[in-house]
């Protein structure tokens, strides 16, 4: 497999093993790392990346991909817009609908991401979802305007995923839809937009209640919590405790996390506090990736090592 050579395996020792794994781990560290950061810029896409990752490896679970290809597929969905990183601020963060010239500059972002990942050892496995998540069957995505299964598999789930949680997550001029009402444009949408039996497949986990613990959410069952002002921006981590306090990266209110039930989530409570330079500084949440590179890890050392 090109794993055990990527990671130095074959008939090395088990310590060897355990230091390619831990390399692995370490490139798949600084990726997700480098792409929480660019999403971070923008303060109305807290989680979108853990989300699409989420929804991508249900949907790959619920048609019997094996753990390897779901690993793989679930790490292109967190790293879908590392191009972003070359977007204007001004675009990215614009309040309202973009102009033609603003929306070809986001068009560019699957290419970039491209380029970034260009080199680096885990490229092969993701470049697919990164390059191509915006293709659609009938021809009219970007960058390629490539059709039906000519869009790869790995793409076709991601991009899926992506417009979900884009129709489901809110924006300062519009609210984030229902589950209902999204999945009701993508059944409209199968066969043009949409993958038709992935589609199809993804209405079904829909339909099951199984994308609830997801949408409009930062972690499974941690739900994005609002900003008075801003609407749901606040993502509270898992790790995070009553008392602890957190701002708006929108408009840096303040709230402080708030013990209101023993069986509940903290809930948010405004301070009337105002965020610093160094309060609103993005800041990856280290210990969801970790977390993640470790079940994903495991599943690609798994196959390295057959």
């Amino acid at each position: 497999m090109q794993w055990r050579s990527l990671l130095g395996m074959g008939t090395e020792s088990p310590t060897s093993q355990a230091k390619g794994e831990r390399v692995q781990e370490q490139l798949q560290a600084s990726l997700l790392v480098l792409a929480w950061m660019v999403e971070a810029r923008d303060p109305y896409t807290g989680g979108h990346l853990w989300r699409v990752s989420r929804y991508s490896a249900l949907l790959c679970e619920a048609i019997g991909l094996p753990a390897v290809e779901t690993a793989r597929i679930a790490i292109g969905g967190f790293l879908h817009d590392l191009g972003k990183v070359a977007v204007p601020d001004a675009i990215l963060r614009k309040p309202g609908k973009l102009n033609d010239e603003e929306y070809a500059v986001i068009k560019t972002h699957p290419t970039v991401g491209a380029r970034v990942l260009a080199g680096h050892p885990l490229a092969e496995f993701v470049a697919d979802a990164v390059l191509l998540h915006h293709e659609m069957p009938d021809g009219r995505g970007y960058p390629n305007g490539f059709e039906g299964e000519d869009i790869p598999l790995s793409a076709r789930i991601v991009g899926i995923c992506d417009a979900f949680d884009a129709m489901t997550s809110s924006r300062p001029y519009r609210a984030g839809m229902q589950v209902a009402q999204a999945l009701a444009i993508v059944e409209s949408q199968l066969g043009r937009q949409f993958d038709r039996a992935l589609g199809r497949q993804f209405l079904e986990l829909g339909a099951q209640g199984v994308l609830n613990h997801v949408a409009g959410h930062s972690d499974d069952w941690i739900p994005l919590q609002s900003c008075l002002v801003c609407g749901p921006t606040l993502a509270i981590a898992r790790e995070q405790r009553a008392g602890d306090t957190l701002f708006c990266p929108s408009c840096g209110s303040g709230y402080r996390l708030e013990d209101r039930h023993p069986f509940a989530l903290p809930q948010v409570v405004p301070t009337g506090s105002r965020a610093t330079a160094n309060d609103l500084a993005p800041r990856a949440d280290t210990a969801l990736i970790e977390r993640f590179v470790r079940d994903t890890a495991q599943a690609l050392v798994t196959e390295g090592n057959r």
